[in-house]
């Protein structure tokens, strides 16, 4: 069984593409690395919309040029990203909420955005490999209560 695993994983390593859902990313970062390959970890469980998953996945990538908010621009900065790095680049959507109405719409975008940046990747002589962590739907904002980034926990 584990000679499936490491095929795939040589596999996924040599052309990029989505990691399995089932893969940990534990399996999956030591390698990476070892071939060279930069580590970026999208925080995406506060975003609500398709431009906040674009900031998310634009601080992850630490990507200082100006940025707009369309699929060509996210294209554009994973294609500069990924030239930027000589093996290429792992890129993690950590607490995707992918069940979420802003996010939903975009779902097909996104995913072919990410699918046209491995095959980028392949024909400049890269490895772009990416991986959702999905998180479902945020909760339902319960009237009278503010959220905000500083509140802590009771």
């Amino acid at each position: 069984m584990s000679k499936v695993v490491d095929s795939k994983l040589k596999q996924l390593l040599q052309r990029g593409g989505e990691a399995e859902p089932g893969q940990t990313l534990e399996s999956l970062m030591g390698p990476a690395t070892e071939r060279g390959l930069a580590w970026c970890v999208a925080d995406c469980d506060k975003a609500r919309s398709r431009s906040a998953v674009f900031r998310a996945i634009v601080k992850a990538v630490d990507f200082p040029e100006f940025f707009g908010s369309s699929f060509d621009s996210l294209y554009d900065c994973l294609s500069d990203t990924l030239l930027d790095q000589k093996a290429g680049v792992v890129l993690v959507l950590d607490k995707l909420h992918s069940a979420d109405p802003g996010i939903v719409q975009d779902g097909q975008d996104f995913m072919q955005t990410l699918q046209d940046a491995v095959d980028f990747a392949q024909e400049s002589g890269r490895v772009f490999i990416y991986s959702i962590n999905h998180a479902g739907k945020h909760p339902e904002p319960i009237p009278g209560v503010v959220h905000n980034w500083s509140d802590s926990p009771e």
